[in-house]
């Protein structure tokens, strides 16, 4: 039966388990992708062109957004970034879904030109403190720099009511489970499988 593919967004602050929910799910189910942004800066040592990022100049960037290619576009610390808009409704089409690792500001992008199509999942900390021991776990800042840290952590949870679901993340087995039970239940609804129609009428038939 054909089916329509969806965009699952998972955004959450930095240190709540987005990216290894992300990297999780990649490796157990293989009929999702990650979306792969465009990007102006320049390459770091272990990325990968067309895995990672796709690496473009400024000229290039500047041509996509005045065609309307890019589906939701950012500027971060001085450099350009957006998501190809071709590959995404291609990948719909065929039934294909794509996992976005991005923001609250690109899922409201995403989710202003996609609709429907779009599945957003935002990922919580149990609490500030827990968040607090990731981060450091994961970098030696010093306590200005954490502070700024979680002031953003902070901000970027507010957006929190802007999503279809929410993840508290405090167990990493339980997050992986509830995500993929959304992932199966949203590939479900009747409004995605468009071959139904004719299913349904092939099996009434067959009374």
């Amino acid at each position: 039966m054909s089916r329509r593919g969806l965009l699952l967004v998972l955004s959450s602050p930095s240190g709540a388990g987005k990216t290894t929910l992300s990297k999780r799910l990649l490796a157990a189910d293989p009929h999702i992708r990650l979306s792969v942004s465009v990007t102006t800066r320049k390459p770091r040592r272990d990325e990968v062109e067309g895995r990672d990022y796709i690496f473009i100049d400024t000229a290039e960037y500047d041509r996509l957004v005045a065609a309307g290619e890019l589906l939701e576009r950012a500027r971060v610390h001085g450099n350009f970034y957006g998501t190809p808009k071709a590959p995404v409704v291609e990948a719909i089409a065929k039934g294909e879904d794509m996992l976005f690792d991005i923001d609250w500001q690109g899922t409201r992008q995403l989710k202003e030109r996609m609709g429907e199509d779009v599945v957003a999942v935002f990922i919580l900390p149990p609490d500030a403190k827990a968040l607090e021991r990731r981060l450091k776990a994961r970098n030696q800042d010093d306590a200005e720099v954490m502070a700024g840290r979680l002031a953003a952590a902070a901000a970027e949870i507010e957006h929190w009511g802007e999503y279809d679901y929410v993840i508290v993340n405090a167990d990493l087995d339980a997050s992986e489970a509830g995500l993929r039970a959304i992932l199966a239940a949203e590939r479900l609804k009747r409004a995605r499988q468009t071959g139904l129609d004719t299913f349904v009428r092939d099996v009434l038939a067959s009374f």
